[in-house]
């Protein structure tokens, strides 16, 4: 099992930045996926941003050029700092541990971009 807590939603005006940070917990393996998945209101669930224990890196479209996902392997966490927020990245944001077998979430936590 793996436990991932995250920290850092909140509300921000448009323009503003946040960083969302997850710590995974209990049986980790060493190669994994950590990475950031959100959810709008009435809409799926979307991948935002995930990085492999090597550090190689995946962004959604809407998240190149203002998002950056960065972990530390030692730690066992992984951040999302969004910069240039913007009304429609409102949403729950969710920390995904993956591996080759499993798939593990965290609990969510909330961003709202709104003046």
């Amino acid at each position: 099992q793996v436990q991932l807590v995250e920290s850092g939603g909140g509300l921000v005006q448009p323009g503003g930045s946040l960083r969302l940070s997850c710590a995974a917990s209990g049986r980790i393996f060493k190669i994994n996926t950590m990475g950031w998945y959100r959810q709008a209101p009435g809409k799926q669930r979307e991948l935002v941003a995930a990085i492999t224990s090597g550090g190689s890196t995946n962004y959604a479209d809407s998240a190149k050029g203002r998002f950056t996902i960065s972990r530390d392997n030692a730690k066992n966490t992984v951040s999302l700092q969004m910069n240039s927020l913007k009304p429609e990245d409102t949403a729950v944001y969710y920390c995904s541990y993956q591996t080759v077998t499993d798939d593990y979430w965290g609990q969510g936590t909330r961003v709202t971009v709104s003046s």
